[in-house]
């Protein structure tokens, strides 16, 4: 998502908001494996609706002046658009989970980077570039030899839901900058938490049975909860927000999207996934995929250049 320059903060070294990105991406990748173990208790629209509501509390409580002075019929509007968005993608992205594996379920979800230039140029027109074609194919070649058939292989309907997941996710980001020009974004993002919410709790109350009192009443349950909102939703979210303002975009692009990594590394420490050799292969090409998508050429090569300019420098002042 976008972010704003933030009013009156002090300037910290680089390494802090880099930290701050990458601290996003573990925490992004550790929900992978909390929210299947929450799953097993409490239905998925259920989970999401409780979660980004509270999420959406946390952020008003926190930030309340600036989100009353700003809060308007039009930062509800472009949150709405998001929110609904968004809140489909969680909602059919964690019903999917029901039937996958966390680590299967980051690096589907991961593929909605590859999927943002192709929405986006039914948007603004703008063509995707050669790379977003050539990740595309990277990505369909990974995500096809996941598809292959043998021992724990093979995508499922759960797999299937987590792919269709990344498309509105991706129409999300696609339409962010357009819905959030003008807007404060933590005040967009705080509508946007309850939008979200709202729309997963109709569901929850239209399709799914209330959750059991004995777990609502559960320690475990208000602690995976407390990861998701406090740390997964808000925390991350206000890392991203000012991280992204003072990290080189291909730099933060890079560092974000490690989630899906983390996401693996912690399905197969805590939930023990088997990764094969197959898979290993297929995650890796969805994970360069996302890369090719995420990180322009010219940005590559430009930081290649300063790279090359500074060795240069250095070596020349070694010789001096």
């Amino acid at each position: 998502m976008g972010a704003e320059q933030t009013r009156g903060a002090r300037q910290l070294p680089g390494w802090v908001y880099r930290a701050m990105l990458l601290g996003a991406a573990l925490l992004w990748g550790g929900s992978f494996v909390i929210i299947k173990g929450a799953l097993d208790d409490v239905p998925p629209a259920w989970l999401m609706g409780v979660r980004f509501i509270l999420s959406g509390a946390v952020m008003a409580l926190l930030f309340r002046r600036r989100v009353s002075r700003n809060l308007d019929g039009s930062h509800w509007f472009a949150a709405l658009v998001i929110g609904v968005l968004s809140g489909l993608g969680y909602l059919i992205q964690n019903i999917g989970l029901t039937d996958t594996t966390p680590g299967r379920n980051a690096f589907l979800t991961a593929t909605y980077s590859v999927m943002v230039p192709f929405i986006a140029w039914g948007i603004s027109r703008v063509r995707p570039r050669a790379s977003n074609v050539a990740a595309a194919l990277v990505a369909l070649t990974g995500v096809g030899l996941l598809s292959l058939p043998g021992e724990g292989l093979g995508l499922g309907w759960g797999d299937g839901l987590t792919l269709f997941s990344a498309v509105f996710y991706a129409a999300e980001i696609a339409l962010w900058p357009h819905l959030a020009s003008g807007h404060d974004v933590i005040t967009l993002t705080t509508a946007q938490f309850f939008v979200m919410g709202a729309l997963c709790l109709v569901v929850g109350v239209a399709t799914e049975p209330v959750p059991q009192a004995q777990v609502l009443a559960s320690g475990a349950f208000w602690a995976q909860l407390a990861y998701l909102v406090l740390l997964s939703s808000c925390a991350c979210t206000l890392a991203q927000n000012v991280g992204q303002n003072h990290v080189p975009s291909a730099q933060a692009a890079l560092l974000l999207s490690l989630e899906s990594v983390f996401g693996v590394m912690f399905s197969v420490i805590f939930y023990g996934e088997q990764v094969t050799v197959q898979l290993a292969i297929g995650f890796a090409l969805v994970f360069v995929a996302v890369l090719m998508s995420e990180v322009p050429p010219s940005v590559l090569a430009e930081n290649l250049r300063a790279r090359k300019a500074r060795q240069a420098a250095g070596t020349q002042g070694r010789k001096e």
